[in-house]
């Protein structure tokens, strides 16, 4: 079976004639869809439980800023994306690539039930010469502990009968340079066939696929990433507040330490850290880590520095608001700049001003939020806040700004000329050669 098994995927993937399943068409899942189907030349079926969302696409229309239109209409006109919300069509799949979330749960576990619901239903249609790969981030050992065991209870061996890989994802919304096809691929499997398998795969499509020895290998290499991110941004925010104590401007240190040709490169300040990679990912790591009776502690530290970053950037609002017009928060209006969790998006899972929004409201301000790539911001207590319309009348009438997501295209000049104060956590105004008694940075 082993022999003929590979024998049929690899036909069909040299052939393009195998079809791709994306499952879960998120902002990772959508890109790599639109890669295997644009540039693979693959018929690619995409599955989500969203409806709304795959109504959108079946309609022709991007949910993804960055990702235009015209280019999902393009693909559901020739029928290479065909988006679904029945997962009974995992039948026809040859290639099931499972891009599904992986959150933390209720007391900071991981979560792999969405990468075990996305498994199953491609289980219970899977057959001899399939190749299946986990691209969400998890902890090493998941592809080989928890995918490899659903397809054995079905009768198929991996590395046999299935072929099990894994692959991390490396997604920057928002970036204009890197993408699916030119940024280099990470594989790995746990036996040599499904190794070749998975790399003569990607290289159809990507520029440079990188294979490691391992699923777990590969694994740890989306871990470490995140992790040497997660450490850095807690350590330029700490260098942030130590040097604002003594009246030095991290961001004129970073821009002449980034002068160094080597041994250095910069990271920036920021209210708190966002998305679903930075704040979740190192936990999945630290947890792991547990079983092996090890502390992670640079996660821990990491952890306490940037989730205490919201409180400290209140804590320079009240005290400027103070200081200018000796009064608190209570009672004051704010308006928060950006909600994204990075600039130019707009995704706003983990962002920070979801913190900065939370704090406001338990102090006692009137808190609003301005966002020109979020219409409609859900919060933790069921209820809906929506984006101001921007005009300098609208911004004059706020105690303060409080800038958290620095996007491009918004008139900070028009912005600081119509506030009574700015505070910035970003350097934003910096940046545009903006300066004035009534910035402050934090």
């Amino acid at each position: 079976m082993h022999k003929s098994a590979y024998t049929k995927i690899w036909k069909r993937l040299q052939g393009r004639s195998a079809v791709v399943g994306v499952f879960g068409l998120g902002p990772t899942g959508l890109e790599l869809a639109r890669a295997a189907a644009e540039q693979g030349k693959f018929r690619v079926i995409g599955f989500d439980i969203n409806a709304r969302r795959i109504g959108m696409l079946a309609e022709g229309r991007s949910y993804l800023e960055h990702l235009p239109s015209e280019s999902i209409a393009k693909l559901i006109k020739t029928e290479l994306l065909i988006p679904t919300t029945d997962f009974a069509r995992a039948k026809e799949v040859d290639v099931a690539i499972i891009c599904v979330q992986t959150p933390l749960g209720r007391h900071h576990e991981p979560d792999l039930s969405f990468i075990v619901q996305a498994a199953n239903s491609i289980a219970e249609y899977s057959r001899p010469g399939q190749l299946v790969i986990l691209q969400s981030t998890t902890f090493p050992g998941t592809t080989r502990e928890v995918l490899a065991p659903i397809f054995k209870t079905r009768g198929l061996t991996p590395g046999r009968d299935v072929f099990l890989a894994f692959s991390p994802e490396r997604h920057d919304p928002g970036n204009s340079e890197y993408n699916t096809t030119n940024t280099p691929k990470v594989v790995g499997a746990d036996d040599p066939t499904s190794l070749e398998l998975v790399q003569g795969f990607f290289s159809l499509f990507v520029d440079k696929v990188v294979p490691v020895s391992s699923t777990d290998a590969a694994e740890a290499v989306k871990l470490t990433e995140n992790k040497f991110r997660q450490v850095n941004i807690s350590l330029i925010n700490e260098l942030k507040i130590i040097y604002t104590a003594m009246g030095i401007d991290i961001w004129e240190v970073i821009d002449a330490a980034q002068t160094k040709p080597f041994g250095y490169m910069p990271f920036y300040p920021s209210p708190g850290i966002g998305g679903h990679c930075i704040p979740v990912d190192p936990a999945y790591l630290a947890w792991k880590a547990r079983e092996f009776g090890l502390p992670a502690r640079f996660v821990a530290l990491a952890d306490e520095i940037n989730m205490g970053m919201p409180d400290y950037v209140i804590s320079r609002l009240a005290e400027a608001m103070d200081m200018r017009w000796s009064r608190g928060l209570k009672g004051a209006s704010i308006l928060v700049a950006g909600v994204a969790y990075k600039k130019n998006v707009n995704d706003y899972r983990e962002s920070p001003a979801l913190s900065l929004l939370r704090i406001l409201k338990r102090r006692g301000t009137e808190a609003a939020y301005f966002d020109p790539f979020i219409s409609e911001l859900p919060l933790e207590d069921g209820s809906t806040l929506r984006s101001i319309s921007w005009s300098p009348q609208a911004i004059s009438g706020f105690d303060a700004v409080l800038i958290a997501t620095d996007h491009d295209g918004v008139d900070y000049r028009a912005l600081v000329e119509n506030s009574r104060l700015v505070v910035d956590t970003r350097n934003a105004c910096g940046r545009h050669g903006l300066s004035g008694a009534n910035i402050v940075k934090a």
